[in-house]
């Protein structure tokens, strides 16, 4: 009587069906870990509609447009200074009083006789004025009364209106124009922005460092009182404005050569995502455009954090599409 004889055949085949199992086991696994990796690596965006203002930042330094040095026509002794800084003038206003180099002489032995003397030729020799030469701000006062002063000593320094001479790349200057709203941000008041507008355009560039840039004009429409000659400031040239266009974050779109791409939420759970191809119009870094092959509520993946695509890009400042459709 033989036993077992039939059990001892079958191991082979139960051996089999188990590596088989576990095989299947891990493949599942290891499925379920590729779709919570994919899910923890990326998150759901919709298509949405949205504005997107495409502008120009430059950082810039605020002068006078035209700034002029007042200096006296005779050497001499300053009598009186009539104005201060910050105060506004008008042309042929008088600004200060001084004597020439014999008036002083002549003043100074007067006051040696006695008072009366003094007025006397006080009376009979007048001070010289100096007077503003255009409509203007005093932005410097440099001398007071009693000092002496030759005809190179720029006693006061007027400026007509303030300006913010902004630095822009040679790669941007054909997006500016003439009369083109602009808004400027001094560093010393960061949560002001005063409302601006470009107001000359230099035709002459300037090369620092390899980098070309032309000085771009900005008058403010209204010039602050806190504005001072030689602030740093920032200066946001506004360049385009759509509204209610088809928006996706910037990182949720990948470029691959001339072409740009949309990750799709896989279909099923077993399923992995899968690429589709855009096209895509204005952007401000942030946000893109999509001109076709998504609609309104379309949902895509975008990674949570930068990931390196081979052959491709995904930061918002790469060449993803152009300004202007």
């Amino acid at each position: 009587m033989r036993v077992g004889g039939g059990s001892s055949r079958r191991w082979p085949y139960i051996f089999g069906a188990a590596v088989i199992a576990v095989i299947v086991i891990f493949a599942i696994a290891m499925i379920i870990r590729g779709s919570s990796n994919t899910k923890a690596a990326y998150k759901d965006v919709s298509v949405e509609r949205g504005d997107i203002d495409v502008s120009i930042l430059s950082t810039g330094v605020v002068a006078p447009e035209n700034r002029l040095e007042i200096k006296p026509p005779i050497a001499g002794r300053v009598e009186a200074v009539l104005v201060d800084e910050g105060q506004y003038v008008k042309k042929g206003q008088v600004l200060v009083l001084m004597s020439s180099s014999e008036r002083a002489a002549l003043l100074d032995a007067a006051r040696a006789r006695g008072v009366g003397e003094l007025a006397r030729w006080q009376t009979f020799y007048k001070p010289a004025p100096i007077l503003a030469q255009i409509d203007g701000t005093i932005i410097l006062r440099s001398v007071e009364p009693g000092q002496t002063v030759t005809t190179s000593d720029a006693v006061l320094v007027m400026s007509d209106r303030l300006t913010v001479k902004a630095q822009v790349d040679e790669t941007d200057i054909a997006e500016i124009k003439l009369k083109q709203m602009a808004g400027v941000i001094l560093d010393a008041y960061p949560d002001h922005e005063i409302p601006a507008h470009v107001d000359k355009i230099a035709y002459d560039a300037t090369t620092i460092n390899n980098v070309t840039t032309y000085i771009i004009d900005v008058l403010p429409d209204e010039t602050p009182e806190y504005m001072r000659s030689g602030m740093t400031a920032n200066v946001r040239f506004a360049v385009e404005s759509t509204k209610g266009i088809l928006v996706l974050p910037a990182n949720a779109v990948k470029t691959k050569g001339k072409q740009h791409f949309v990750t799709l939420p896989a279909a099923t759970a077993m399923a992995t995502p899968a690429e589709k191809e855009v096209e895509t119009g204005v952007t401000n870094g942030k946000l893109v455009e999509i001109v076709s092959g998504l609609s309104e509520g379309d949902v895509v993946l975008m990674p949570q954090q930068k990931r390196v695509e081979t052959g491709g890009s995904t930061s918002p400042f790469s060449p993803l599409a152009p300004r202007r459709r």
